[in-house]
């Protein structure tokens, strides 16, 4: 295989990526790499200035962005987001379902509307932006999904009962969505990323007792960083993967494969 021909298997020009949650932290270093290898950005997050300002940013290192905010916890809010691109002629090509929170205390102190909070934003807002990104390439005969999962997808921690249960119900998510939508051109894989510097995870970096535990158990003796997630997520969005269905890739520096 020639040069050109190995790179231009993960050439995304011409696509157009909707991130969500891509205003800051994994989500928004997952756009930066699609926008570098040609990608047409839709930057989402919950707050609107917070999103056009990463708008402004993109635009102004040459690429295309535009903003589309909203919750993906609102459900009415998703559906007219999905509207508004088809008003405006905007196929949604590839899908990244990153937008996630975090609560943490024992689940015995866990309140409902709390546990609820972690499932929906996590798991059940996947879904409802996946049923409708699908809608629309279901027709096409084609589209890429990916969803971000986590190490909490196939191991459990203290603390983090919903958390844990929502990044389960991702990786077999994903597998429903590649056993129906496969047929139709469709590939939804996910990513579990490991330990990374973000800002959801600061209390845990500055905790000493816990990263010096999670150092005795990374094979790679670090945290990752945010931007060693864009090869794969570049991978699984592009013509490099047409036949990887339903599958989980864990970027965590060897740490499942630890005993």
């Amino acid at each position: 295989m020639s040069e050109n021909m190995s790179t231009s298997l993960f050439d995304l020009s011409g696509k157009t990526a909707l991130v969500t949650g891509s205003s800051r932290g994994l989500g928004r270093a997952i756009a930066e790499g699609f926008a570098k290898a040609g990608a047409r950005l839709v930057i989402n997050g919950t707050d609107p200035a917070r999103t056009q300002a990463a708008v402004e940013e993109f635009r102004a290192a040459g690429h295309q962005a535009e903003a589309c905010p909203f919750n993906v916890t609102d459900e009415d809010a998703v559906v007219s987001a999905f509207a508004r691109f088809d008003a405006e002629g905007i196929a949604i090509d590839i899908l990244v379902n990153n937008a996630g929170i975090q609560h943490r205390k024992p689940l015995v102190e866990f309140t409902t509307d709390e546990w609820r909070r972690v499932i929906e934003t996590n798991l059940t807002g996947a879904f409802v932006i996946g049923r409708e990104a699908a809608k629309r390439m279901i027709p096409r005969g084609s589209g890429k999904i990916i969803n971000i999962g986590s190490l909490a997808s196939e191991l459990a921690r203290p603390t983090v009962g919903p958390y844990t249960a929502a990044k389960g119900g991702i990786r077999n998510l994903t597998k429903a969505m590649a056993v129906e939508w496969a047929a139709h051109g469709i590939q939804a894989n996910a990513i579990g990323p490991g330990y990374m510097l973000t800002d959801m995870n600061q209390a845990l970096m500055s905790n000493p007792d816990f990263n010096n535990w999670l150092m005795s158990r990374i094979p790679s003796k670090r945290w990752g960083r945010p931007d060693e997630l864009v090869g794969t997520a570049i991978f699984l969005a592009s013509d490099a993967s047409t036949y990887v269905n339903g599958q989980t890739i864990y970027v965590d520096g060897g740490m499942l494969a630890a005993m």
